[in-house]
């Protein structure tokens, strides 16, 4: 059904396509509300499945037959007008498709209408993300022949990062490798540095554009962003998500030169690849077979010495981070904790914190306690830099931008969402 361009959409589904899986999460934009969630994973492998959520808490779990991205996108279409679990009438109710798109290169600053020109951009991009981009358009490409007519908005994680100055986001090499390649500082986690920075704007009461924040996107990848006024000037990650903090597969910031030396004591650049990727981070330095950040505070607590390194190493790293964006912001107002261990572990949040007297932020230990996942102050009143804990919400964050970009609106970066 072609939409109607003098009535902004209701229904949004988001959709996030990796190479063996898609998640997916249907909007009404009427109150922002979550109607159905879910993901189909190990597409084209061995007994795919799918896992669907309703708003209500009803939830299905299936295996289905599914060989490519389309076959998972009808699966998930089947389940939104179902009648038991089904959440629309009929399909033509959805009336746009915003996409999750890692990177954007140089060309895209901002969400954008999807066209030929764009997904062409998208593959040429994916010499920077390539196992992330070429997904990413083979689910944008599978929506298209499912819901023809239909709308679809690219809604990039590298776009919020475009606001870095040159300082920030050059690194020190012959400037014609940035000419000719585009090596350089990306950044990522860009959504979701965007959706928690306006949210702790409404959450304090505050104008986005009054405040300086340090945001810390906490997960298996991990990365810290320095906010100033609602826009990125700062953050960890680089060209690719491997640069910056202690992840829980990645290794972070590293001397250049050790890879120099691997591939001098005979590992091949793939085997390097593969180790700084997902055999490094907390997964590596704990050595006891696990990156989730629960079982490595277990084992720390259980005397285990590697798994204690690991997470002072995570914590050292983070708190070098929030005070070097602290100084390059001139003082920041507030420390805002998100992702799944920033919002779920009181445990990290308190050794942080813990570091950061020098710079006015002393630890409300009780309430840190009982937060989880929930917007809070785990900070004494007494703190001149908030430490400010906020959930995230990268699928609501694309729902908005897929909502103003079909809107015409102008990009906002104090925009307070109701």
């Amino acid at each position: 059904m072609p939409r109607n361009d003098t009535v902004p959409p209701v229904n949004i589904l988001v959709v996030n396509a990796g190479s063996s899986s898609l998640k997916f999460m249907m909007f009404c934009m009427t109150k922002e509300q979550m109607l159905a969630k879910g993901i189909v994973e190990r597409i084209g492998l061995k007994e795919p499945n799918l896992v669907y959520q309703r708003f209500d808490g009803q939830e299905l779990r299936e295996q289905v037959d599914v060989h490519n991205h389309d076959d998972a996108l009808k699966v998930v279409c089947e389940k939104l007008v179902d009648r038991k679990y089904g959440v629309l009438d009929r399909l033509t109710e959805v009336e746009a498709i915003g996409h999750r798109v890692v990177h954007g290169g140089e060309k895209f600053h901002d969400s954008t209408l999807i066209t030929d020109e764009v997904k062409q951009s998208i593959s040429d991009c994916a010499s920077l993300a390539p196992l992330h981009n070429p997904p990413n358009l083979g689910g944008i490409e599978a929506c298209e022949r499912v819901f023809p007519g239909v709308p679809n908005i690219a809604v990039f994680d590298t776009a919020f990062h475009h606001s870095m100055p040159p300082a920030s986001y050059l690194y020190a090499i012959p400037y014609e490798y940035y000419e000719k390649y585009g090596v350089r500082k990306y950044g990522f986690h860009g959504t979701s540095h965007k959706f928690v920075a306006q949210a702790t704007a409404k959450f304090l009461g505050k104008p986005l554009s009054d405040l300086k924040l340090i945001t810390c996107h906490l997960g298996n990848g991990a990365s810290i962003a320095a906010v100033e006024r609602g826009k990125s000037i700062d953050t960890s990650m680089g060209m690719t998500p491997l640069n910056g903090l202690v992840m829980g597969t990645r290794c972070g910031d590293i001397d250049p030169a050790v890879v120099l030396y691997l591939v001098r004591q005979g590992m091949k650049a793939d085997d390097i690849d593969k180790l700084l990727n997902k055999k490094s981070g907390l997964l590596g330095v704990a050595g006891i077979g696990s990156s989730d950040m629960r079982d490595i505070i277990t084992a720390a607590e259980h005397g285990n010495d590697q798994a204690k390194r690991a997470l002072w190493m995570f914590v050292h790293r983070l708190v070098s981070y929030i005070g070097s964006y602290h100084t390059i912001l001139g003082g920041a107002n507030a420390v805002v904790f998100t992702g799944g261990i920033g919002e779920n572990s009181a445990y990290i949040r308190a050794r942080v914190i813990a570091k950061l007297a020098c710079i006015g932020c002393y630890l409300d230990d009780a309430v840190n306690h009982e937060v989880v996942a929930r917007p809070a102050i785990v900070s004494t009143k007494e703190s001149t830099l908030l430490a400010v804990v906020m959930p995230t919400n990268e699928e609501l964050m694309i729902a908005r931008e897929t909502l103003r970009v079909l809107k015409g609106s102008p990009k906002a970066t104090d925009t307070i969402y109701e």
